[in-house]
């Protein structure tokens, strides 16, 4: 009521001198600095860290001692020559370079402990290259289900891939489905129908709203390879339908161009496709073939599929020449294609011949 007045404490201020650092995802960065006012007063200085470094002497260096320090720290059996080799090569793949290096050491570390659970069970006093496989080959099993019940459709002819024969205006194409953090290659069938007629080009993926702005820009670049190509003097009339078969989700990405490519060409002509080879690559005007993402676990995919249905020799993918470098395969695709059971041919542009693998 006002009669009894309480006082309460009022520390006195303690001076201090700090600096406070943010760690996050550079898209929060974004967001803070357009929307709040007041951030880039208080944080002036933005450092970006990389993914990846260089594959060089001095960087495996580093990370030897890195892995050292790890397994002292963690109390695991340290790495042998073959496990470190192991462990350096799936560095690479994971950011799909061949000359580069990851620098996500939580995923690295985490196999390092995987692999040493392994070694443990075998009495090993080392981390061997096989314990490394062992904890990848784990790690793929916990996450591949979906990938097990699409191969499982497709041998059974309910997805309908063919990996042998010919056929006019068919081409498997690649795409790669990610969950997460696990991420897999499926072949798709992409054909191709054409007739006499003034409606050009029709992506039915796009018509049906199932094919996103960049898939979509890809199938209007093929009109634009084709005016330049055989509409120089006459204007080019034909009606052509091109769909992704079995498709029931949406299809965003330009990398099945050139596969879209050959089966309009293919349809054109009347000359039949290969269904033992699988294409990936965007396309441009010019007929260049470029770069895709996604390479290994596309060439995986359709590995895959052929071994389940029998390697004959025939099989493989035609990549982007640019690709080569991203190329980190895993073990049984790099000895199949060793002993000429399976190729992988790479490409700079649609008209090129390719008699080697």
């Amino acid at each position: 009521m006002g009669f009894l007045a309480t006082k309460s404490l009022r520390p006195q201020p303690i001076p201090i001198f700090i600096k406070v650092v943010l760690v996050g995802r550079p898209l929060l960065y974004y967001l803070l600095h357009t929307y709040d006012e007041e951030f880039p007063e208080l944080f002036k200085v933005k450092a970006d860290f990389d993914t990846r470094m260089a594959c060089k002497d001095e960087n495996i260096q580093d990370f030897l001692a890195l892995i050292s320090t790890f397994c002292n720290k963690e109390k695991l059996l340290h790495l042998d020559g073959g496990a470190v080799a192991k462990l350096l090569e799936q560095s690479a793949r994971l950011v799909e370079d061949q000359e580069k290096l990851s620098t996500h050491f939580g995923a690295l570390g985490d196999i390092i402990r995987e692999a040493n659970f392994w070694a443990r069970q075998e009495s090993a006093t080392q981390i061997s290259a096989t314990h490394i496989r062992q904890a990848l080959d784990a790690k793929i099993y916990r996450s591949n289900l979906i990938e097990e019940r699409i191969n499982e459709m497709i041998d059974r002819g309910t997805l309908l891939i063919d990996t042998a024969g010919q056929t006019v205006g068919q081409v498997n194409g690649l795409s790669v489905l990610s969950f997460g953090d696990y991420a897999f290659g499926k072949p798709s069938r992409i054909t191709a129908s054409v007739g006499p007629g003034r409606g050009g080009i029709i992506d039915l993926e796009r018509e049906v709203e199932l094919g996103g702005p960049i898939h979509s820009k890809g199938v209007l670049i093929l009109s634009g390879y084709l005016t330049q190509q055989f509409a120089q003097e006459q204007p080019l009339s034909l009606s052509a339908r091109l769909v992704f078969e079995q498709s029931y989700e949406g299809v965003e990405g330009d990398s099945a161009s050139s596969t879209e490519l050959y089966a309009l060409l293919s349809a054109l002509s009347g000359l039949p496709i290969k269904q033992s080879i699988a294409v990936t690559g965007s396309v441009n005007q010019h007929g260049e073939v470029q770069a895709i993402g996604g390479v290994n676990e596309k060439i995986e995919g359709f590995f895959d599929v052929c071994q389940a249905k029998g390697l004959t020799g025939e099989q493989g993918v035609m990549i982007p020449q640019s690709n080569v470098p991203n190329l980190m395969l895993r073990e049984n695709v790099v000895e199949a294609v060793t002993a000429k059971k399976f190729s992988i041919w790479a490409i700079k542009t649609i008209k090129e011949k390719k008699d080697e693998s």
